[in-house]
């Protein structure tokens, strides 16, 4: 009987317009995916970028494979050149070392899909018949022990042509052991029950290079039912699998780097939310003559990373019968951020407690900052406020200054000299102080609240000063804090910031 016709011979083309059409199509959006991928190229320590990529490699392997099939739809039209982007350069083959190349630049594509049988199978391909030396068919007829490979084939397997196809019986010898038992099982299916081939293996080619093959075909039967040959086309999809295997791995990789990032937010807001008080009531003293200090504070998040960041406020009734008031930023991120802050808050409320003053203070966070094993730079404020005298001390390093309203009026106070904690060893830090009335409102905040487009940028302070009317008629310290959260709770910040309001007993 008359043998099935191999998959890259049609016996009736369709109409070669349509198919050109298509063929236009399909390269069109491959060259449309590439473009992609090319802006993802530069970014390969992201892992979110390398999913994206792999992904893009992974269409264009799909796209390649389509335009290949409706190459053979319209073998034997009329050859057209086409525009089209650069064939795909091959991958390498599996446990080889990989090429590193990247596609040629205003190549075109000239739709004729014809085989190139003399070139050397996993070279570069020649720009005519790249797609279609991954294609070939095979039929091996039972009652004539005849074998039929197309050119293709022999490139797919690297086998001489000279040496003849290989007989069913001889398959196994070049597929890799483990695949040897699936191999046998599609065939037997195939002659015995008559079952279609559907499944794929592994060949080791002549030069030791592996290569997956993926297999389709039928039984040929006669006229009295029996299996008379076996037909199959035989794809080679290793770079296919391999840009699937990439997808998978990025994938994986960029769930582990999310897991990573979630968990890290998870433990840096729980060690943030253990240090920083939640403050919504008052102060109160250890005495019971001044009236006590009603105190408010929030944490904006910022909203580019996702992440906790270093920054704190604070307030703490010392045995004294003062008041420590204190703000402060440290540069970073995540756990390290939050950890050094807990460090360093501990630090400071302890020798606060202790009695010591803000300037010397400050030279001690300085100290304790630079010979930590996480090396970081910050900014801080220390205010020790004294009822009795009602008076402000404080000191600060590279900080805002503190916002002071009175009357419905606000202005920043004098800031004394302080560099950053942790930029250089033995620095003095000033104190100034300033006298406090009843009903008086300190606004202490970072940077990250006001900061603006550059460091000479004050348009924030101005936005906070001019809040002074509606903080005049707050009844308590809650109530001057709303006013700031409508004006700068919606920001999308690049850093995160805390504010902490204080209002004066009277």
């Amino acid at each position: 009987m008359p043998s099935p016709l191999f998959a890259d011979h049609p016996a009736q083309p369709p109409e070669p317009g349509a198919v050109d059409a298509l063929i236009s199509q399909a390269s069109r959006l491959r060259g449309e995916v590439d473009a992609v991928r090319r802006d993802t190229a530069v970014h390969d320590d992201d892992p979110r970028l390398r999913w994206q990529r792999a992904l893009c490699d992974l269409a264009m392997h799909q796209l390649d494979e389509l335009s290949a099939q409706f190459g053979q739809l319209r073998a034997g039209a009329p050859v057209v050149t086409l525009p089209a982007p650069a064939p795909p350069v091959p991958l390498a083959p599996e446990d080889s070392a990989p090429v590193s190349a990247e596609p040629e630049e205003d190549s075109v594509f000239d739709g004729s899909f014809t085989s190139d049988a003399g070139a050397a199978y996993g070279e570069a391909p020649a720009r005519t018949g790249s797609l279609l030396s991954r294609v070939g068919s095979a039929e091996w007829n039972l009652l004539t022990d005849e074998v039929s490979w197309s050119d293709e084939l022999f490139q797919i397997f690297g086998r001489p042509r000279e040496l003849g196809p290989m007989s069913l019986d001889e398959m196994p010898t070049v597929v890799c052991s483990e695949d040897q038992p699936r191999l046998q099982t599609m065939v037997t299916d195939c002659l015995i029950d008559g079952k279609p081939i559907d499944g794929e293996f592994r060949i080791v080619r002549p030069d030791a290079t592996v290569r997956t093959v993926h297999m389709t075909g039928e039984p040929v039967l006669d006229a009295d039912g029996f299996t008379a040959s076996m037909w199959a086309v035989l794809r080679d999809v290793s770079e296919l699998r391999r840009s699937e295997r990439a997808v998978r791995e990025s994938r994986d990789s960029l769930e582990r780097s999310r897991q990573i990032e979630r968990t890290e937010r998870r433990v840096a807001v729980e060690l943030q939310e253990a240090v920083l008080p939640p403050w919504r009531g008052s102060l109160r003293f250890a005495h019971d003559g001044p009236a006590p200090l009603d105190v408010a504070g929030h944490y904006f998040p910022a909203a580019s990373t996702g992440l906790i960041g270093g920054d704190w406020y604070d307030a703490l009734a010392l045995p004294a019968g003062d008041a420590l008031l204190t703000v402060g930023d440290l540069t970073g991120h995540g756990v390290a951020a939050t950890s050094s802050m807990a460090m360093l808050l501990g630090a400071l409320r302890g020798m606060a407690v202790a009695g010591i003053r803000p300037g010397a203070l400050m030279g001690h966070l300085n100290q304790l900052l630079e010979s930590s094993g996480q090396p970081a730079l910050g900014s801080a404020m220390c205010c020790r406020y004294d009822p009795v005298a009602q008076t402000l001390t404080w000191a600060q390093a590279g900080h805002p200054a503190p916002l002071l309203f009175r009357g419905g009026t606000g202005r920043p106070l004098r800031r004394p000299e302080g560099v950053l904690l942790g930029a250089t060893a033995g620095v003095a830090y000033g104190e100034t102080e300033t006298r406090l009335h009843p009903g008086d409102v300190l606004v202490l905040h970072t940077d990250g609240l006001t900061r603006g487009a550059n460091v000479l940028d004050d348009t924030g302070v101005a936005r906070l000063l001019a809040l002074a009317p509606r903080l005049a008629e707050a009844r308590d310290a809650q109530d001057c804090l709303r006013p700031v959260l409508e004006e700068f709770g919606d920001e999308a910040r690049e850093d995160d910031a805390c504010v902490m309001v204080v209002r004066v007993g009277s």
